[in-house]
């Protein structure tokens, strides 16, 4: 096991943040190349949507069997596996010629970032010793996640420099770099007694999570309905097979279970808002690609100097104040956005909003992360972390799928100013509900779920240390023990 502090320890942070923030900046970077991809590749409303849609859904649809791969065939290989298949993808973003090529090379970006993300956290849980787990995770947390924030204002500087086809080249150096870091410093960690991924069962949720989301966009209920009878079919074969996709009993703890819902609230309100605000910005406040960019840097500064001392009070104090205080925060700076109107500035209109938006995340984003690992059994790490990030990712997805009809933005009505900040404010409330409801739901979590009491964990397998591992969301590990405490 690697002790924190240690220069292993440091580069094997630094690749998983390489390699997990480079997936999470491609989610956000092209939001502002958008208005450019489109007059460039003269695409609709309808396939912007999908330029942004069919990688979000690749990512959703196949992260649950990636972390399974992980499990059984290795971490870190699965892992390397997933960033140089990001990194060739990304190639193929940056020479698209046309609409259909760029959303195939999209789709293909998700099916590499499926791959890579689970195994990001999955190392961390496996790689480092119990007691410094909380701390790796803060500052994994921290650092990834600022990818996210920044991509914005790195999409407007690539944009404004050459084009957006440098939003995806960039890609290219990041993974190689990462593919050599990992094959030098990171240890190689699975589960002996994984079972055989569920092919068919992640086939019936991938299409079904695609046809309900086509048919969000489309407005369709040819697509949406069956999509929903697919979904539900997922769930049957998950209940009824001998070795299942996602093993029911993860969510029969409550703690997992209240931690995922509040993952999928607070990142549904997150994807709808963080799209929208470049598009306020650009649109209705008449800001550059740069400068829209540059408004969500106070998030990026926030989440960097908070996010590891957020995890560190987590794992002392326990997690829950922090899951219902941050989603709330989150709420109502999305509600003081709503002052980021035509006419206003940015110190009294934008900035206000951006500082308890990023204060928020910072509460909430490490110990949602290490609850969601914590509640789950160290053999079910890759699954545990899989199934979190794809619900953060299918909330993101709905949330861009649905939000802009359901406030009005349809056609080609958003590049009306005044129809933009109608729909923006609607946007606004209907996003910070949901954070807030998230912080709610929260009470309900096991306040000790980071106790670190070796009696309550699972004996290590045999010439391997005791591992634990997720990806996005919780940091630990029990057995059945857990479900006594509770």
């Amino acid at each position: 096991m690697i002790a924190w502090g240690t220069p292993r320890a440091r580069w094997v942070l630094t690749t998983t943040i390489l390699g997990s923030g480079m997936a999470m900046l491609d989610g956000t970077i092209v939001n502002v190349a958008l208005p450019r991809i489109g007059a460039e590749l003269s695409a609709s409303v309808t396939d912007l949507q999908w330029i942004l849609n069919g990688y979000l859904l690749a990512l959703a649809s196949l992260i649950l069997v990636a972390g399974s791969l992980g499990d059984r065939f290795g971490r870190r290989r699965v892992y390397v596996v997933g960033v140089v298949w990001f990194g060739v993808a990304s190639l193929l973003c940056g020479a698209a010629w046309n609409v259909p090529v760029l959303v195939a090379a999209r789709v293909l970006q998700g099916v590499g970032a499926a791959l890579l993300t689970p195994g990001a956290l999955a190392i961390l849980q496996s790689s480092f010793n119990r007691e410094d787990r909380s701390r790796a995770i803060g500052a994994w947390s921290g650092l990834s996640g600022v990818a996210t924030a920044i991509g914005p204002l790195v999409g407007g500087l690539l944009v404004q420099a050459w084009s957006w086809r440098l939003a995806f080249l960039v890609n290219l150096p990041v993974a190689a770099l990462c593919v050599f870091l990992a094959l030098r410093f990171v240890p190689e960690s699975k589960d002996d007694s994984a079972g055989h991924p569920g092919y068919v069962s992640a086939l019936v949720g991938a299409v079904g999570l695609a046809l309900l989301t086509g048919g969000l966009v489309e407005q369709s209920y040819v697509l949406a309905v069956p999509g929903v009878v697919a979904m539900i079919a997922f769930g049957v074969v998950q209940k009824r097979s001998a070795n299942p996709l996602v093993p029911p009993e993860l969510f029969r703890n409550r703690t997992f279970l209240v931690s995922n819902v509040l993952t999928f609230l607070v990142y549904a309100a997150l994807g709808g808002v963080m799209v929208l605000l470049v598009l306020q910005l650009q649109i209705s406040l008449g800001y550059s690609p740069t400068a829209s960019g540059l408004a969500s840097v106070p998030i990026t500064v926030i989440m960097l100097l908070a996010s590891s001392t957020s995890g560190r009070l987590a794992q002392r104090h326990g997690p829950r104040l922090q899951l219902v205080v941050g989603p709330v925060l989150v709420g109502l700076g999305m509600l003081l956005l709503r002052n980021a109107v035509p006419g206003a500035s940015y110190v009294f209109g934008v900035l206000p909003g951006v500082l308890v938006f990023g204060i928020g995340l910072a509460v909430v984003v490490a110990p949602v992360t290490a609850t969601v690992l914590a509640s789950a059994p160290d053999h079910h790490a890759g699954v545990a972390s899989g199934v979190n990030n794809a619900v953060a990712r299918t909330g993101s997805l709905l949330a861009m799928a649905v939000l802009p009809a359901a406030v009005g933005l349809v056609g080609e009505d958003y590049a009306n100013p005044e129809v933009m900040t109608a729909g923006w404010e609607m946007a606004l409330v209907l996003c910070a509900v949901a954070a807030i409801i998230g912080g709610v739901l929260a009470i309900g979590v096991d306040n000790r779920v980071l106790d670190a009491a070796p009696e309550q964990h699972e004996a290590p397998h045999p010439g391997e240390c005791l591992h634990c591992g997720v990806e996005g969301p919780p940091t630990h590990i029990r057995s059945g023990g857990e479900k006594a405490r509770q």
